[in-house]
């Protein structure tokens, strides 16, 4: 299952390109490792030595903008904490992200960004960017108003 909802990081390079975007990974395990070769372009911030429980994983959660996650514990965490939430999701979908929406009743904040295509991730990847990018201009026009 867990193939089936995961992406290597490689995948994800179109969001180190997006200008003023700062990545915070909050990867834990052994997909990890990737880490330590992103792809080109992309930077990404590591605090996880630092986590050591779910208290402290909701503590930084509480300070970012938004999470992007595929169905993992941070997903719900971050959902349940009332944070923004973009939730990449597999084709055949877990029951819990219902069928044929691209929100959820249980967490108001969260968007399901569902593939298209069984296990293709690159136009999941890129409705996130466009996603992303447009949050980024929403707040950069309300900081100038």
């Amino acid at each position: 299952m867990d193939r089936r909802r995961s992406l290597p990081l490689s995948a994800l390079a179109p969001l180190g390109r997006l200008p003023g975007l700062k990545l915070i990974s909050l990867q834990k395990g052994p997909y990890a490792e990737q880490m330590m070769d992103p792809p080109e372009g992309m930077s990404l911030y590591d605090p996880t030595d630092a986590l050591h429980s779910m208290d402290d994983t909701a503590a930084l959660i509480m300070g970012l903008d938004v999470v992007v996650s595929v169905d993992t514990s941070v997903a719900h965490l971050a959902g349940g904490l009332g944070k923004t939430v973009l939730l990449m999701d597999r084709y055949d979908n877990c029951w819990r992200w219902l069928h044929g929406r691209d929100d959820t009743p249980w967490y108001p904040n969260l968007r399901i960004i569902r593939q298209t295509t069984p296990r293709q991730w690159a136009d999941v990847v890129s409705r996130v960017a466009q996603s992303l990018s447009t949050m980024a201009r929403t707040r950069r026009a309300s900081a100038l108003s």
